[in-house]
């Protein structure tokens, strides 16, 4: 222990750090800029870049990443020109600022983020990112928020690293210190995220979806109020597994009752397996120097042939709207662009090529305001997600339904009967128009 303390203490006195705004003053126009993401943005770099915006010293700056907690100022019209926002996938700070076109929205897998790097698709300038403390060997983790962010440490002109000691030493995929051309100090608090308890609706959803998930089984899953639901209904079970992108609260406490194990894995045993978190100060200090955890590059923990080793694998996605036939739109709300393509058809593909593996996709009925979300068309300019051909089980307050092997026809009438009781004699209308004198509920 000592001598391991005394080879830290070596590694930061041979550490020349810089200031935020010296670091950026080297990344010049009209480059593409990577940033990491979620909680863990880098943000005392893009106040920097911020300031020589105001200054009229920089323009054309292109930001790519995964969605980002906390501001974003390179998304906002002051900046119009000067910073432009293209995201892998579109959060709540950069919404509004999509769909009124001062930014934009890179459509992409997740787990093929790292390919556009390393392929030159996206030529990248720069990468900033947060990392942790380094270890006595002089390697950094990139702690809650992997991601992209390897490929693009290895693929960028410039890289610049913030040192926070906030950021949790996670195992798995760790940087050498030698990646970095500048390194900044920083100990703003990572970005910490409270869900809100899942509805009554959302705990009947999740008690469908926990039907599907036997003893044994693998889960990806995604965060907020409806996962939370879900993984409240697992108490009970035994030797789960976890392999996903993303995990919050709901399941670590899942992992510290020893619900989830890991235990049954083929691959990865024992451990948990992650690419980006977000959650309470509880889920960042858990990763901390945990031998359990292993949060890795996205290209692994997205690829369906990965996915699919673990048997058993189930998957839980989401959606926004779902037609009667088995077209799921989880990015978009018609035209309005709301997220992104994230992961979902990774894992769907995943868990359908795992032996005794199953697809869910979970959802109320209707919107908060009203809407049905189980529809005869997707809204005009809604983007089909996960195609029919993937569409597996369909999972609402009122039922699940299994759509694999089943026509059409078939397909309308069993996600008519987990409609909202109050929209089924629309949806049969609607078929019986569709599908011809034929179709009989």
């Amino acid at each position: 222990m000592l001598r391991g303390l005394s080879n830290f203490a070596a590694v930061m006195n041979q550490i020349r750090f810089v200031t935020a705004d010296e670091a950026v003053s080297h990344i010049p126009s009209h480059s593409h800029i990577h940033l990491s993401s979620v909680a863990s943005v880098p943000h005392c770099l893009i106040q920097a870049l911020c300031r020589r915006a105001d200054a009229g010293d920089v323009c054309d700056l292109h930001f790519h990443h995964f969605h980002t907690e906390g501001p974003a100022p390179y998304s906002e019209p002051r900046y119009e020109g000067i910073f432009f926002e293209q995201g892998f996938f579109v959060g709540p700070n950069v919404r509004a600022n999509v769909n009124a076109g001062y930014a934009d929205y890179t459509p992409v897998h997740l787990g093929e983020t790292p390919r556009l790097y390393r392929s030159g698709a996206i030529k990248l300038g720069a990468a900033l990112v947060n990392v942790s403390l380094p270890d006595a060997e002089g390697r950094v983790s990139l702690g809650t928020s992997v991601d992209c962010s390897v490929a693009a440490i290895q693929t960028a002109d410039l890289v610049i690293g913030v040192v926070n000691p906030n950021v949790p030493f996670a195992l798995g995929d760790l940087i050498p210190l030698e990646s970095f051309d500048y390194l900044v100090q920083d100990d703003a608090p990572l970005v910490t995220a409270h869900f809100a308890e899942p509805t009554a609706t959302e705990m009947e959803i999740g008690k469908n979806c926990a039907a599907l998930v036997e003893d044994g089984d693998c889960l990806q899953m995604g965060i907020g109020a409806l996962p939370n639901a879900l993984a409240s209904q697992l108490g009970d079970h035994k030797n789960l597994g976890l392999h996903t992108e993303m995990f919050a609260d709901g399941l670590l406490r899942l992992i510290k009752k020893g619900v989830i194990n890991g235990s049954c894995k083929q691959i990865d045993k024992g451990k948990v397996v992650a690419s980006f978190l977000l959650g309470s100060q509880e889920v960042y200090s858990f990763i901390d120097h945990n031998p359990d955890v292993l949060m890795r590059d996205i290209t692994y923990t997205n690829d369906p042939w990965v996915i699919s080793r673990n048997k058993k694998m189930k998957a839980i996605n989401s959606a926004t709207e779902v037609d009667l036939t088995g077209q799921i739109s989880a990015d978009s709300i018609g035209m309005r662009i709301f997220s992104g393509t994230g992961g979902q058809v990774e894992f769907v593909r995943g868990a359908s090529m795992s032996e005794g593996g199953k697809s869910i996709t979970a959802f109320a009925s209707r919107t908060n305001k009203g809407k049905n979300k189980i529809v005869s068309t997707i809204n005009p300019g809604g983007g089909i997600v996960t195609p029919r051909a993937d569409a597996h089980w369909i999972v609402t307050e009122y039922g699940a339904v299994d759509l694999y092997g089943r026509s059409l026809q078939e397909r309308a009438k069993l996600l008519i009967s987990i409609a909202h009781p109050d929209d089924r004699e629309m949806l049969e209308r609607e078929a019986f128009e569709r599908f011809g004198p034929h179709f009989r509920f």
